[in-house]
């Protein structure tokens, strides 16, 4: 993984909505909660304008983080929730779990498609891609953990579909709803003729049959 995401947090001991608020409003920062692992959940608060630096970077959400609270006791943790708030889409409070080196993890990564604009379904037939999913639940272990998945389209032809097995995944790195059984194994992207270019296409096809046999009756 490239991306390294460092924060800085104080503990805070003052709880409840009325301090949250107060966090917010009075010193910019934003109340939450570190739990999970084999320790006790752990209430801090983080700069407004650090987190929300670091949220306008995708695998903010599908890294492992490092928190550093009080300047010196250091959390490794995945975002599990984050609360926004509706008008500014400012984040309001933040969930983060601890991760335990050697204990498998679940965390949603993204889907990156590539190579849309050479497959031949595409390039030769003007189909068009239709995306299922744009992210997947995966677990591994804590340093198997990528940032996002490559699917590579570019061999796909018309009306191809790619389901999540079809899915190359990193060493280690296995797809949840797959453990489930073959039943969950959902359609990731496809690529089809649009529907109006379909139907139009097979208007023109009888109008020129009808043409036909109009000008050999004519005959």
């Amino acid at each position: 993984m490239s991306d390294e995401f460092h924060l800085e947090a104080e503990a805070r001991e003052d709880v409840g909505k009325g301090a949250s608020r107060r966090l917010r409003r009075v010193h910019d920062r934003v109340p939450a909660i570190i739990y999970g692992g084999h320790d006790q959940p752990r209430n801090i608060s983080l700069p407004l304008n650090e987190l929300k630096h670091a949220l306008n970077n995708e695998a903010f959400f599908s890294h492992i983080l490092t928190i550093k609270v009080g300047g010196t006791d250091t959390e490794e943790v995945l975002i599990r929730d984050l609360q926004r708030n509706p008008r500014n889409g400012f984040p309001i409070h933040a969930d983060f779990m601890r991760v335990v080196k050697g204990e498998p993890i679940t965390q949603t990564v993204p889907l990156h498609f590539v190579n849309e604009e050479t497959a031949p379904g595409a390039k030769l037939y003007a189909g068009k891609f239709q995306h299922n999913m744009t992210e997947v639940n995966v677990s591994c272990l804590p340093h198997d953990l990528p940032e996002h998945i490559e699917v590579d389209v570019g061999e796909m032809q018309l009306d191809d579909i790619l389901h999540m097995s079809d899915l190359k995944l990193p060493k280690g790195v296995e797809i949840v709803e797959l453990q489930q059984g073959e039943e969950h194994d959902q359609p990731v992207v496809a690529l089809h003729v649009p529907k109006r270019q379909a139907a139009a296409a097979g208007s023109g096809e009888e109008g020129d049959e009808e043409g036909g046999s109009g000008e050999e009756d004519e005959g």
